[in-house]
């Protein structure tokens, strides 16, 4: 009996099953993977508290099906995290929020990314800053810190080594013609502890970071980097009302790797239009004294390259970078 025909046949037929399956195996609905979210500095701080935010209300209303497992993966000004994020191009399954890092690390450091190469799903609320000292700290105002600081440079921390967190006091400074030393931190725990122990003068932090340390009188805000004092910070001035009018703030936002599929960066722009509906996340914008800024998809990334060119434009005139 010949079987050639029959086994051909049969194997003609298992071929054209593999090829219809294909498309289903391959248009399978996203998501249907564990989710991994790179935090790109220490616990703590706000951008590991606002990547927790976002975690627990993708999970609190089932918007993301699968497990989520966030990692902290600080170092370099937050380059270690986003760099990792930079290497799983393609993977939908990988993602990371932005921060002032975020735009001014590539400007001094040789990164093999930039913010627009990564796949921009949101802009959500922009961060601004407070200068603060310890409560031990004799300054009580900020003319009083610009007296104190042309007689001795003073030691100002921050997160990040060319950050929002230094910019701000460099633009100060210039206006009000003094100089200080800028100590860089990977972790708010750190830059905190520096700065009750009396190792830093001073420290630039987002109010949501200090706030509990402000309410307690650990802490002293001598001004807020924003263009008005939320109502939580009391009569604490604003930069502007002092005379040096700052003009720029830190991006809290959502990103994919580079290159991942469309409709995965779609589905995020989705879920994230519901994320900031919700009252838990009202809730973090007021606690944190931050600004609800919203931009989406293409329109982020437009954001990121303008605002990288404005902090390049000022740390270029200060010397910071060449």
């Amino acid at each position: 009996m010949n079987l050639t025909k029959p086994v051909m046949l049969f194997a003609a037929a298992a071929a054209a099953a593999i090829l219809a399956g294909a498309p289903a195996l391959a248009q399978a609905p996203y998501p249907n993977q564990r989710l991994n979210w790179t935090i790109a500095f220490g616990p703590g701080g706000g951008n590991d508290i606002m990547s927790r935010t976002l975690i627990s209300i993708l999970e609190k209303y089932k918007f993301y099906p699968q497990t989520i497992v966030a990692e902290n993966r600080p170092g370099g000004s937050g380059a270690k995290g986003w760099g990792f994020l930079f290497s799983q191009k393609g993977d939908p399954y990988h993602i990371s929020t932005t921060s002032g890092s975020f735009i001014t690390t590539p400007l001094q450091a040789n990164t093999p990314w930039q913010p627009a190469s990564f796949t921009p799903v949101a802009l959500l609320a922009s961060d601004d800053m407070l200068l603060v000292v310890n409560k031990n700290s004799k300054i009580r105002s900020l003319k009083e810190f610009v007296a104190a600081a042309k007689a001795k440079p003073p030691s100002i921390g921050g997160i990040g080594a060319v950050n929002i967190d230094f910019i701000v006091p460099k633009l100060v400074s210039e206006k009000a013609g003094f100089t200080f030393n800028y100590v860089s931190f990977n972790k708010q725990g750190e830059l905190i502890t520096a700065l009750l122990s009396s190792s830093l003068d001073a420290a630039m932090s987002n109010p949501g970071e200090v706030m509990g340390l402000l309410q307690s009188g650990d802490m002293r805000a001598l001004a807020f980097s924003g263009k008005s004092t939320p109502k939580a910070l009391g009569d604490v001035p604003t930069f502007a009302e002092l005379g040096y009018d700052i003009g720029i703030a830190l991006p809290r936002g959502l990103v994919l790797p580079p290159d991942v599929p469309k409709e995965a960066q779609q589905w995020w722009i989705d879920t994230m239009k519901k994320v900031v509906q919700t009252p838990e996340w009202k809730a973090y914008i007021d606690k944190q004294l931050l600004t609800e800024n919203v931009l989406y998809g293409e329109d982020f990334r437009a954001f990121l390259t303008k605002t990288q060119g404005v902090f390049a434009d000022i740390l270029r005139k200060s010397g910071s970078i060449k």
